[in-house]
């Protein structure tokens, strides 16, 4: 069937402001078409086969009473509340456990029938018998407060779901600071390390340096001291020599002169030349000796003393310059 063919059968259904689909063995509701009657405020879907609405229906804010008894609704659209201006609703006989969340938005509504549906328990209560006009109208009221109270147990529950994730959400992002603190942290500690690391082996590198230049200077120190006492040893040991070398040399002198005077002697008594000018000459000698002995020997003990005098003055000063 063309659309056309379904917008004139329509229009032989529209009276007035009253569009009767009754008894057409419709299994979906022809949304298009109605929409084309927007003075059509009262619908009537009873005795069909229709399972289900589709979401456009409720785009028909026009509609003021629908009627849906005897058909094989399972479910109404989530958006049905947007149907702001219906005040007449009739679901009698259908296959409906609950109503959808946004029902509690048809504040206009008047009058509902919710008979031989199976309802949860908390709806049929609130539903009751729907017997008559005032059943139907205490239904409608009864429902809509249902509903808001669900509505509001589920904008609550959402809420409480919605500060759950936040407050989940911001915990993440408060270990997500955390972390990243301490990995910021550990960077700047590892750094820190890394540069008193190479600080110390700078340090350790300039110690190591500073103390060979040390050695080095103290080597040099010692070579240069050691050079000037060997100088100054040399200096003092040689300072003396001479005149321990004048004295020894003054004494053997002396002792040779007497060792000659004693042989010339000892031949002058042993031959017949006692008489001889020489003999002579060695007799006055010895007796010169003899009597100069007592001088000679003042002479050798002083000789003596200067030298020993001399020794010490020079090794005091080497032990100075050590």
């Amino acid at each position: 069937m063309s659309k056309n063919s379904k917008v004139l059968n329509l229009k032989d259904k529209v009276s007035g402001n009253e569009a009767d689909l009754s008894l057409s063995n419709l299994t979906e509701v022809p949304v298009r078409e109605l929409a084309m009657f927007p003075k059509a405020t009262v619908l009537d879907l009873s005795c069909n086969n229709i399972t289900s609405l589709p979401p456009e229906f409720c785009s028909l804010t026009h509609l003021v009473k629908v009627d849906l008894s005897k058909n094989q609704l399972t479910c109404l659209p989530d958006d049905l509340g947007n149907l702001v201006n219906l005040q007449h609703l009739d679901l009698y006989n259908n296959k409906l456990t609950v109503l959808p969340a946004s029902f509690s938005h048809l504040r206009n509504l008047k009058w509902l029938d919710l008979k031989d549906n199976p309802l949860e328990p908390g709806l049929a209560k609130a539903a009751g018998d729907c017997l008559d006009e005032k059943q139907c109208k205490q239904c409608a009221a009864k429902v809509l407060q249902h509903t808001r109270a669900l509505q509001e147990e589920v904008d609550r529950a959402r809420e409480k779901r919605l500060l759950r994730e936040k407050e989940l959400e911001r915990k993440r992002e408060v270990k997500q600071r955390e972390r990243e603190a301490r990995e910021k942290e550990a960077r700047k500690r590892e750094k820190a390390e890394e540069k008193e690391r190479r600080r110390k082996e700078y340090n350790a590198q300039m110690a190591a340096l500073a103390a060979q230049e040390q050695q080095k200077k103290k080597r040099e120190e010692k070579k240069r001291k050691n050079g000037q006492a060997a100088e100054k040893k040399a200096a003092v040991e040689s300072a003396p020599k001479p005149r321990r070398s004048v004295c020894g040399l003054l004494f053997r002198l002396l002792l040779l002169l007497l060792l000659l005077l004693a042989a010339a002697a000892a031949a002058c008594r042993l031959t017949d030349l006692r008489r001889e000018a020489v003999c002579v000459a060695v007799d006055d000698g010895l007796s010169w000796v003899r009597v100069q002995q007592g001088e000679v020997g003042r002479l050798l003990l002083k000789l003596s003393a200067a030298a020993g005098e001399l020794l010490d003055a020079a090794k005091t000063t080497e032990n100075a310059n050590v």
